[in-house]
């Protein structure tokens, strides 16, 4: 399989910005969902604003400014608003402006604010009235605008590679061994650590953290699956920007990545080789273990919204969630969703690779395999409906 496309979505919610290469990173593409809008609500606590709840996220448009300059003073994200043919609102100057996010703000004398996205908590800076006064006159309620910072939420459930691993040799423990069939049903991976590196590694003690991501680092979806979409719809108008990934691959067999549980990277090393009369070069390539795969991920109603108008797509193009619903409830923890795309974290050996200062870089067109695979599907068990489940990195289940 190739990789066909590749997003980044710094402000969550927003459209994504498409990349041609992206370093890999444990949190993720660098700089993805590190900031956040949240409404204040009439008791003044902070909700988040997404797709599924604002359809007007979709009319902001978001580019990177120097990004990869050498001086993080300069790099920036220009956010524009774009007024859809038929105004949500009633006409502001700031809908004709560019605002100027820094990509590294100064977080020493910025406020803090706690959120809640899902039970998972963090107490992140808030970038102050310039920014929330900005994202207020576009959305027509008050706005505040935060950024992660240094900050992180915790993954919950087993979503976590690591969790579930503990989770797995706990029950190993409990039912004397016997374990591979509870383990494919809640996961779809196989026992032992997923790099087949040893246990005591000290970074492997850290739990893994996100920014505002949803649930997981990395979003990964395929062509082949889009395709079974767009052909429930007459006009095929299905664009895959609605379902928001991170990393899109050509795929071979539809919704064949129920069923991953590990993926490679073919990566390719090139050696030349000079003298004084004559040079050579040779390449050799080899899979290297990249993304274990965490759960689904269940579908809601941001995937009929309308990135033309801010509003909830009319007709045919409205009814894709409405499509999905028939056959797609295929998780067998949260039955009321219907899933397309699969949750994922880096290797142990691409973070270890990054630490380390090498080259984890991905384009577009580079290959990616599958490793290993589950007879079945992963169960979600995130507990994003239970008030009692909320708690910061660092606290106790």
């Amino acid at each position: 399989m190739k990789i066909t496309a590749l997003w980044v979505y710094p402000i969550k919610g927003l459209r994504g910005i498409p990349l041609q290469e992206a370093n890999l990173s444990r949190q993720g593409i660098p700089h993805d969902r590190t900031f956040m809008i949240c409404r204040v609500a009439d008791d003044g606590t902070l909700q988040k604003v997404q797709l599924a709840s604002h359809p007007q996220c979709a009319l902001f448009r978001q580019d990177f400014v120097d990004e990869g300059s050498s001086s993080s003073s300069s790099s920036s994200i220009h956010v524009r608003y774009l007024t859809p043919e038929e105004p949500l609102l009633p006409h502001r100057p700031e809908h004709d402006t560019v605002l100027e996010v820094p990509l590294y703000p100064d977080t020493s004398s910025l406020e803090r604010a706690d959120v809640n996205l899902y039970q998972s908590m963090v107490s992140a800076y808030r970038m102050g009235p310039k920014y929330d006064a900005w994202f207020s006159a576009c959305f027509g309620f008050d706005a505040v605008f935060l950024y992660i910072g240094d900050q992180r939420r915790p993954v919950l459930g087993t979503f976590s590679p690591k969790t579930l691993q503990q989770k797995q040799q706990q029950q190993s423990k409990n039912n004397g061994g016997f374990l591979s069939s509870i383990k494919s049903y809640v996961t779809g991976s196989s026992s032992g650590n997923q790099d087949g590196d040893d246990d005591d590694d000290d970074d492997d003690d850290e739990p893994d953290w996100i920014t505002f991501a949803d649930l997981a680092p990395y979003l990964i979806t395929t062509e082949s699956s889009l395709a079974n979409v767009r052909a429930r719809l007459a006009s095929g108008d299905v664009d895959m920007v609605k379902f928001r990934p991170n990393i899109v691959l050509d795929g071979e067999t539809e919704f064949a990545e129920d069923f991953w549980s590990e993926l490679s990277l073919r990566r390719t090393n090139t050696n030349t080789n000079e003298s004084s009369s004559s040079s050579s070069s040779s390449s050799s390539s080899s899979d290297t273990p990249a993304f274990i795969m965490s759960k689904m991920c269940g579908r809601c109603v941001s995937v009929n919204v309308d990135y033309a108008t801010g509003r909830p797509a009319d007709g045919e193009r409205g009814t894709v969630l409405k499509k999905l619903m028939s056959d797609r409830r295929v998780d067998p923890g949260k039955k009321t969703a219907p899933v397309f795309g699969r949750y994922a974290f880096l290797s142990e050996a691409l973070v270890r690779a990054a630490a380390a200062g090498e080259d984890t870089r991905v384009s577009l067109g580079d290959e990616v395999g599958v490793l290993r695979t589950s007879e079945e599907r992963p169960a979600w068990d995130w507990p994003n409906k239970d008030p009692s489940a909320a708690r910061f990195y660092g606290q106790k289940a």
